[in-house]
């Protein structure tokens, strides 16, 4: 009987290398390799290659696990790769499917900070010329921290300490742990939108020391800008003096503890009273200084007025000497004299000039009256003439066509004499 060849589809193909692949390889595999044609498709989902000096390797890695990742990759980082191996049937293809990804030979948190730090410097965030100073002389100071912790105690004790008239508030929040970052940032834009009621001068965000991971809320991008945000003074007491966070960078101040935050948020008490008291001082001495100032230069002032007093008395007696000198020489009796004669001459001439102008005048006033008097229509009154009017209208009479019957009159005579008639009859 002849052999014959079994025919398989395409997909019956693609399955029994599925099934090989997953019979004969570990469940989970560990691959370190370079990222290369590293893309994010719009479903979230990340599609790459990893390679080595001889061979590539396609690999997926799902939205839900690409999340979950603390730094970004990126082309040419090497990195080690958890996942599992699987055919892909519609394309016959096999793949990587990575569930988990950390940089190889260097921490993935430690990675992402220094993504972060390369990318938020880029931006201008850490630059001093945006970070706000710090008021001298803060009467109320907001705290977000844990109020579990002990850096509120801490922070608390070294405000208190250096100036007890601070006002405190203190805003709990998580420090640690999925989301405290962004319950941080909630917080500080709260308080901003808040604080033409609030009043605070200050914000202190920290928490006492921890692994990186413990601290890692503080390198998170959505505190880091939230800070930068902030319209009030932000203080960052994150952590130990070894420790460095993005905070750290980004606020306005930074106390590499929380228990040195009270010496960068306010001055001590005790040094503000001494420089207080030696300025009291200073200020004494230089009055003082002033008063003697100014009574020497008063007696200096005194000691040249009547210097120059007597200087001028001196020189005006001089010049009256010389004055009277000259008027002795040219004999004002008899220059009186002569100027006494010219003077009553001057005036008679004046007072007969007055008379003639007058009496010019007088004339002429006389002629303009008499001339006046001739063209007065009431002039003629005085000679046996009289003058009719309209007692209604006012209207004098010329003649009889300017009356009606019944019409009162008003006849004026001389010296004002007035008679009043009637029209009876024309």
């Amino acid at each position: 009987m002849q052999n014959r060849t079994k025919i398989y589809t395409v997909s019956q193909v693609n399955s029994l290398i599925k099934g090989i692949l997953e019979n004969n390889l570990p469940s989970r595999l560990a691959i370190t390799g370079e990222i290369t044609n590293w893309s994010i498709a719009r479903s979230g989902h990340a599609y790459f290659d990893l390679k080595d000096e001889n061979a590539l390797l396609p690999c997926v890695m799902w939205r839900s696990k690409l999340d979950r990742i603390k730094f970004e990759p990126a082309n040419g980082l090497a990195v080690i790769a958890k996942g599992y191996i699987d055919v892909y049937s519609p394309h016959g293809k096999y793949q990587f499917y990575a569930e988990s990804m950390q940089p190889a030979g260097i921490g993935a948190l430690q990675l992402a900070f220094e993504q972060m730090v390369k990318r938020l410097k880029a931006e201008g965030l850490f630059e001093e010329k945006y970070k706000k100073p710090l008021p001298a002389y803060p009467e109320r100071i907001g705290i977000l921290t844990s109020e579990s912790g002990a850096a509120v105690h801490d922070i608390i004790d070294s405000i208190h300490n250096r100036w007890p008239p601070a006002g405190l508030f203190l805003y709990p929040v998580p420090v640690q742990g999925e989301g405290a970052a962004e319950k941080i940032a909630a917080a500080l834009r709260d308080i901003n939108r808040r604080n033409k009621e609030l009043k605070l001068d200050i914000l202190i965000v920290g928490r006492g020391g921890g692994s990186l991971e413990d601290l890692w809320a503080f390198n998170e991008e959505v505190l880091a800008r939230a800070i930068f945000d902030s319209k009030i003074p932000v203080i960052s007491a994150v952590g130990h003096e070894v420790d460095t966070t993005i905070a750290d960078l980004v606020a306005d101040a930074r106390a590499s503890t929380p228990t040195k935050a009270g010496i960068v948020a306010v001055p001590d008490m005790q040094e503000v009273l001494e420089h207080v008291d030696n300025l009291k001082k200073r200020l004494v001495s230089q009055l003082k200084f002033l008063v003697y100032s100014a009574e020497q230069q008063s007696d200096e002032l005194c000691i040249r007025l009547e210097s120059s007093v007597r200087q001028l008395l001196a020189e005006a007696r001089a010049k009256l000497h010389a004055g009277f000198q000259q008027i002795v020489k040219i004999e004002p009796h008899r220059l009186l004299g002569k100027k006494t004669v010219d003077l009553n001459n001057l005036k008679n001439r004046v007072n007969a000039a007055i008379k003639a102008i007058i009496n010019s005048r007088r004339m002429q006033l006389t002629a303009q009256t008499n001339l006046l008097a001739g063209l007065n229509p009431k002039s003629v009154l005085q000679r046996g003439y009289s003058i009719t009017a309209n007692k209604k209208t006012g209207l004098l009479i010329k003649s009889s066509e300017d009356v009606r019957i019944g019409d009162l009159l008003i006849t004026e005579l001389a010296e004002e004499n007035l008679i009043e008639s009637k029209v009876i009859k024309k």
